[in-house]
């Protein structure tokens, strides 16, 4: 492949482009490459990474000599796992042999084989001492300083995608949503753009603030005259999110994290600092009939100032077909050039469907059974209305993993029809990344199948490269796995995109836990209870931490404060038994056996595993398994499993389930 030059979208100058990176893993390293691949990405630097590359239908062994044939420079990423792997060994050989320039990014000291040390000897490396974002940085500047690579034939069958520039001058790409398009457009021209990594630094108040590129939407308000459609006023805010994190440079905080400031009366300039941006946008909605105005404002985050304001009025039924000429009228008025993507995901073509969703959107922040429920139902009356729609698709099929995650819906009928819905979105639109998330999902919690699982996220990646959605995805997808570490690194990045996302926060603290940080594991599960006192297991996943530092009578505390009521038995029938009440907790338990052994029998099994009763834990672990119930993923990664880690059925189990034991 050679170096190509691309036209600078500002002028006639021409730039180098920058040549395609083929990277180089072990399975168990994915998720550090796929992050290292998001970060290049980004900076408009091509990757090639199996398996996402592979096309449909290829052999996979001539994608991989394909690819590194085609890719003048090869980036190894060296840990334990891929040192003793023999493709990767191939790999490095073959590019060698091919005259690529090797880059070797070290993920720890485990040393090299003579073999590698061969081909590895004159290569340059990098190495993760100093944290992710440093490691990105000396990538991104030895990849850029790399010479003009020998010609290399490239594939007829296959032309490579024009290289992006390096920087996007104000450009402004346009997506679904009513008037959304409007404000994005204005506020790429209000906000300078500058390059953003996928691993990001952990505090996201002063990682954000340090640049004038970064921006919370928060809630807009609901200005219609029965004060009914904060659904809608919402939706338009999420829309605007939604666009803007799609610009390359921008960072944007999480939906999660900005919507935790609905109604609030703070100070703006209080929640720049809590979110650690630059700008803030707020807006207000109003409706009437078949006629909408989107007020919005760019505030100044440190100042409080109002850096610019706009008034849209536009006829419902009509915005959606009216993106483009809306779009050049903004251009027209900012002076910008404006990059309409006339292939854009295919949206919701009936203004009725549109409200469906974002009711339905509503309906599940609700985070609890009826409003998951209420979700599922909307999104299936949108979906009846516009079948060609793959938001509505998608969202159905997230409504329905919903329920079955919290155990609200069996699993064969909550996840089977969760995959449904995503591979229907899926058909629909290719490039929807959310239903990619939906179904890899599936494919831990029901499938069990972590090699498809992680073709799923990647393909997310992908197409949403660095958002704190697939950060946090990778991250499940290493810690359900076992591979603390890694599942550290990505959920600690995507958490200081969204800061306030509590099933982030459960999540890394459960790998802070693996780690054999418990103070730490502790600390982040109150912080998740701060920022949503009733999220769904957060005091029984804290109950059971205080259980094993031996502090039953607060562990029961806890568990009382449970909003699950499943959930709360299984905490009261562990810390009952900790502070030595034995009747008591029998009676529970005996309850949950005569009313959830058809629904949860894991819980049952995790009441005897707390006890250390491996005989009585193991059958009910086993017809777990027979029944499919979702939470033996996380057999693996659940702290109450801990002490029948040496007994030998439970490491059988593990290898039933190709989950790694340890020695």
């Amino acid at each position: 492949m050679t170096a190509t030059d691309t036209e600078d979208p500002a002028g006639g100058s021409r730039t180098r482009a920058v040549p395609r990176v083929f990277v180089s893993h072990a399975a168990v390293d994915a998720a550090a490459a796929l992050r290292f691949v998001a970060a290049l990405e980004l900076q408009g630097i091509r990757c090639w990474i199996a398996p996402r590359d592979v096309m449909a239908g290829a052999q996979y062994a001539d994608a991989i000599v394909r690819a590194i044939s085609e890719s003048p420079i090869f980036l190894v990423l060296l840990s334990a796992q891929a040192i003793a792997s023999p493709h990767v060994g191939r790999e490095v050989e073959r590019a060698g042999s091919k005259g690529c320039r090797i880059l070797a990014l070290r993920l720890d000291s485990t040393p090299l084989t003579p073999a590698l040390e061969y081909f590895l000897g004159e290569s340059q490396w990098v190495d993760l001492q100093d944290g992710e974002p440093a490691a990105q940085a000396r990538l991104m500047q030895a990849i850029r300083q790399a010479p003009e690579p020998a010609t290399v034939a490239a594939n007829p069958a296959r032309p490579a995608p024009k290289s992006p520039p390096r920087q996007v001058r104000r450009a402004v790409l346009i997506a679904s949503g009513i008037a959304i398009v409007v404000v994005a457009a204005l506020l790429v021209g209000k906000i300078m753009l500058a390059p953003k990594g996928a691993g990001q630094a952990s505090n996201p108040a002063t990682s954000a603030m340090s640049t004038d590129k970064s921006i919370a939407v928060l809630p807009f308000t609901d200005m219609s005259e029965k004060h009914d459609q904060e659904y809608f006023a919402e939706g338009m805010a999420e829309e605007v999110l939604d666009l803007l994190a799609k610009i390359p440079g921008l960072t944007v905080i999480g939906r999660t994290s900005s919507f935790q400031f609905n109604g609030s009366h703070d100070d703006l300039r209080a929640i720049g600092a809590k979110l650690g941006v630059a700008h803030l946008l707020e807006g207000s909605v109003r409706s009437a009939g078949d006629r909408i105005r989107i007020t919005a404002q760019l505030i100044d985050a440190r100042t409080g100032a109002q850096e610019w304001s706009d008034t849209y009025d536009r006829q419902l039924g009509d915005v959606l077909k009216l993106q483009g000429e809306i779009a050049a009228a903004v251009a027209r008025e900012l002076q910008i050039r404006v990059a309409v993507d006339t292939a854009a995901r295919a949206t919701l073509k009936d203004p009725r469907a549109y409200d469906l969703v974002l009711r339905g959107r509503h309906a599940a922040d609700r985070n609890d059974e009826a409003g998951f429920s209420e979700a599922v139902t909307l999104y299936t009356q949108a979906l009846a209305l516009d079948p060609a729609s793959s938001d509505a698709a998608s969202h159905l099929g997230e409504g329905y993993r919903a329920l079955g995650d919290f155990g609200y819906l069996r699993p064969g009928v909550a996840f089977e029809k969760a995959r449904q819905a995503a591979e229907l979105a899926i058909r629909l639109d290719p490039k929807n990344a959310g239903a990619y998330s939906v179904r890899g999902t599936v494919e831990v919690l029901y499938d069990w199948n972590w090699p498809a699982a992680a073709i799923s996220f990647q393909k997310e990646a992908r197409l949403a490269p660095g958002s704190a959605d697939v950060l946090h995805d990778l991250g499940f997808l290493a810690l359900v796995q076992g591979q603390w570490d890694e599942a550290y690194r990505s959920l600690k990045a995507s958490n200081a995109q969204d800061p306030l996302e509590p099933r982030t926060l459960v999540l890394l603290s459960l790998a802070t836990a693996a780690r054999g940080e418990a103070p730490e594991a502790e600390e982040l599960a109150r912080r998740t209870l701060a920022i949503r006192q009733s999220y769904n297991w957060a005091h029984y996943l804290l109950g059971c931490y205080l259980v094993q530092r031996g502090d039953g009578k607060a562990a029961l505390a806890e568990m009382q404060l449970e909003s699950a009521e499943f959930v709360k038995r299984t905490g009261l029938a562990i810390a009952y038994h900790a502070l030595g009440r034995q009747a008591e907790s029998e009676a529970i338990l005996a309850r949950m056996i005569a009313e959830r052994a058809h629904e949860n029998p894991f819980e049952i099994a995790e009441v005897y595993a707390m006890r250390g009763d491996a005989d009585r834990a193991m059958p009910w672990l086993e017809r777990a398994y027979s029944q499919k119930d979702a939470n033996i993923s996380y057999l693996k990664t659940y702290p109450q499993w801990s002490r029948l880690h040496s007994d030998p059925r439970y490491r059988a189990f593990l290898r039933k389930l190709n989950l790694p034991v340890d020695e």
